[in-house]
């Protein structure tokens, strides 16, 4: 029997790696014998580096950078199996919970540390690149990763603006002549599941800066900031940084991405599903086991589960869903999961519930119990 492992994190509990070895344990604790493989997932946000890692044999970096409040920082990327691709998650170099509630700023904080990071993986010898937008602390339209990277961003006197996303109306002119020469070889692949323009009441200044610790006043001056940026940008570089589909990302890094550094924007799952090799490893499978912490209405609007479940049905493989909790799944069936299940056994308090160890040993009870149904009705049969 082959079964195939691909969960996703069970955010705050466990992560996909040591989620994927619970399973693997309930799966041999009946069939001893099994062949299991574990393809640890993520969307694209927190937890992509880990899982891309693992599931390529690839390798963790850990790099002080600039953070998000103009701090040295340790941050960890990971540099893939092919040992040519870096996966690069936002978040470790300008995250959110890098910054104390009472200092979240969009003011003043900034992506420097991203460009940092992409610059250490080049001098590494990697040209491609996956990236992880989401859960920064920063609204900066990326033009502290640009900076970082070698463009400049001048005054109305000609000089460097400082880091922040209040800088944004100070610039003036974009001068490209220093930007790192080996750019132009790389290739970045941005794992972004939003839609949001960058500036306008959809835009990354009022969806997402109050969350950064913006005020009303304050969004509205950021949103004229990058407003401003997009056209002083269109002037000089004849680029629309703003009318691009998720261009509002991790506030503006999409924008970043997409004009400057020509990244092609993407599902986050397919992304991920795309780089294990996810199809091909499915063949031969007699079920795959996939989940995450919740399995809900969001888990249908692209989340990891879905999109295993999607390739799954290509080749008429049953997919069985784990997860903590479980609220009106019956749209995930029509969809394509065979069957889900609450890994909760008993009656007892979230944070109990999402302990690491009582995941750990729910996971591997669950699963085994499963084991033994499919044991029972393959003796029948």
């Amino acid at each position: 029997m082959k079964t195939l492992i691909a969960i996703d994190s069970f955010k705050g509990s466990i992560s996909s790696t040591d989620g994927s070895k619970a399973i693997a344990l309930g799966i041999t604790d009946v069939y001893p014998e099994a062949e299991v493989m574990m393809l640890p997932l993520a969307d694209g946000g927190e937890g992509t580096v880990e899982a891309l890692v693992q599931s390529t044999k690839g390798e963790f970096i850990q790099k002080e950078v600039t953070g998000p409040l103009n701090e040295k920082v340790d941050a960890v990327y990971g540099i893939l199996g092919d040992g040519q691709t870096a996966v690069i998650e936002v978040a470790s170099a300008c995250g959110l919970p890098l910054v104390p509630s009472d200092k979240r700023n969009p003011y003043v904080t900034t992506t420097y540390g991203v460009g940092e990071l992409i610059c250490d993986a080049i001098e590494k010898g990697c040209r491609e690149f996956v990236i992880g937008l989401g859960g920064s602390a920063t609204n900066d339209a990326g033009i502290g990763m640009l900076q970082a990277l070698g463009f400049s961003f001048l005054d109305r006197h000609n000089k460097e603006v400082a880091l922040g996303g209040q800088e944004l109306r100070n610039i003036f002119s974009v001068d490209v002549s220093s930007v790192h020469p080996i750019l132009q070889d790389c290739v970045f692949n941005v794992a972004c599941d939003v839609n949001n323009p960058l500036y306008g009441e959809n835009g990354a200044a009022y969806v997402f800066a109050p969350q950064k610790g913006a005020s009303e006043d304050m969004v509205k001056e950021l949103d004229e900031g990058l407003k401003h940026f997009a056209q002083v940008v269109f002037h000089e570089l004849n680029i629309d940084i703003h009318n691009i589909a998720g261009a509002g990302a991790a506030g503006g890094l999409g924008a970043a991405f997409a004009g400057f550094l020509h990244a092609f924007l993407q599902s986050g799952v397919e992304l991920v599903l795309d780089l294990i090799k996810m199809e091909e490893k499915m063949e031969g499978a007699n079920f795959i086991i996939t989940g995450e912490g919740k399995l809900d209405g969001q888990t249908s609007m692209g989340k990891a589960p879905l999109g295993v479940t999607k390739l799954a049905n290509k080749y008429h493989i049953p997919v069985i869903a784990l997860a903590g909790g479980i609220e009106d799944v019956s749209n995930l069936n029509e969809l394509g999961i065979t069957a889900c299940f609450s890994i909760v056994n008993a009656p007892m308090s979230l944070k109990k519930a999402m302990g690491s160890k009582v995941t750990f040993d729910n996971l591997r009870l669950t699963t085994r119990q499963l084991m033994q149904l499919v044991q029972a009705i393959n003796v029948k049969c």
